[in-house]
């Protein structure tokens, strides 16, 4: 039982306290670029979501059992690059050839994420923390949450600047960056909710 309130402890972590975008400023491209529709922003989401936690599940034992063993530790940067844009490219090659309705709706949101900061971003913190694989695991799936849930929240509310009377000086970025702190604001009220 203890395990099991570990696991939720850490997913809450990953998807809300130190959320991917509003905590720890990483893939703020797509976030900001993806999320003037909701479902771009949901569709980009879960595309995101599948290919973190394949990379996370892929990651971790070749650091573990390859590079550690022969020393590569220092090459963990290109290798986990590598991995992530193979990955990426073997999931549009398999839903091009199994699923092509949904190829067509998340092919260009695929092609996207090999250069999302936040995959590797993960990737790399699982081992900085020395996570055990089911641990990666789980922080690779609450920070892919956390990324989604921000960028449907920044969805809701750029569908709420469209219709908002904001200055001529603030138009366009500079709301949405302004939108964007208060949001990161607001998530760093949940700093103390695990310790």
């Amino acid at each position: 039982m203890d395990a099991v309130i570990e696991f939720f402890k850490l997913f809450i972590k990953a998807a809300i306290i130190d959320n991917v975008v509003f905590i720890q400023y990483l893939a703020i491209c797509p976030f900001i670029g993806m999320t003037n529709d909701t479902e771009k922003a949901t569709g980009m989401g879960l595309a995101t979501t599948f290919v973190i936690i394949l990379a996370t599940a892929v990651t971790w034992p070749i650091y573990n059992l390859v590079m550690v063993p022969l020393h590569l530790e220092f090459l963990q940067t290109l290798f986990f690059i590598l991995v992530i844009a193979s990955l990426v490219q073997l999931v549009e090659f398999f839903l091009k050839k199994t699923s092509p309705g949904l190829y067509n709706a998340m092919g260009v949101y695929l092609a996207l994420i090999t250069t999302n900061c936040a995959v590797l971003a993960i990737t790399i913190n699982c081992i900085k923390n020395n996570f055990s694989y089911s641990q990666s695991l789980i922080y690779a799936f609450g920070s892919a949450i956390g990324f989604v849930i921000s960028m449907v929240v920044m969805s809701g509310v750029r569908s709420r600047i469209k219709t908002a009377n904001i200055p001529e000086s603030f138009k366009g970025t500079p709301i949405l960056f302004v939108a964007a702190a208060f949001l990161s604001l607001a998530f760093m009220g949940f700093k103390g909710l695990i310790k």
